[in-house]
């Protein structure tokens, strides 16, 4: 094998592929995220979909501990507001995702990393859309490094 293969093998292996945490509500965009799966519409598999009750049931610090073991972004879904199952959740999750955008900004972490979106159970197309236009935001930005926790990286490496 060449050398210029041989280096175009190793960077292949070495493309970026972010980790990302989706957080969804059960009531609408997890059947958003089942919808697309079942209309055989593609997202990126780097995407870890958890599934909440409600996203006013997403604790900031989740948020903060995705990011801590290796998230490279972490992006939350919900009803849409007025939709709520719980009828004024989504109302929470918007006022605390507010707080949390301004404690990422004083600890560094790009804004562009945390994103809400509203889903419905219908909108499974926009689901895939959402995912695969937020890893590709995730892809620019590169790695995340600001708030890795050392614990983390000294277990991957034993």
């Amino acid at each position: 094998m060449s050398v210029e293969m041989q280096v175009d093998k190793q960077a292949a292996e070495k493309e970026f592929r972010p980790l990302i945490v989706s957080f969804c509500c059960n009531w609408c965009s997890y059947a958003g995220a089942d919808l697309a799966g079942s209309s055989r519409l593609t997202y990126p598999a780097e995407i870890k979909i958890i599934r909440v009750p409600c996203s006013c049931r997403i604790n900031p610090l989740f948020i903060l501990r995705a990011f801590q073991r290796g998230a490279d972004g972490v992006i939350v879904n919900g009803c849409h507001p007025g939709d709520c199952h719980y009828s004024t959740g989504n109302y929470f999750t918007r006022r605390r995702m507010t707080v949390l955008f301004s404690l990422l900004d004083f600890l560094g972490i790009e804004r562009a990393r945390t994103r809400v979106e509203w889903v419905s159970a219908a909108e499974g197309a926009r689901f895939a859309s959402v995912m695969n236009e937020f890893v590709e935001q995730i892809r620019k930005l590169g790695e995340n490094k600001k708030l890795g926790d050392i614990r983390c990286i000294e277990l991957e490496e034993n």
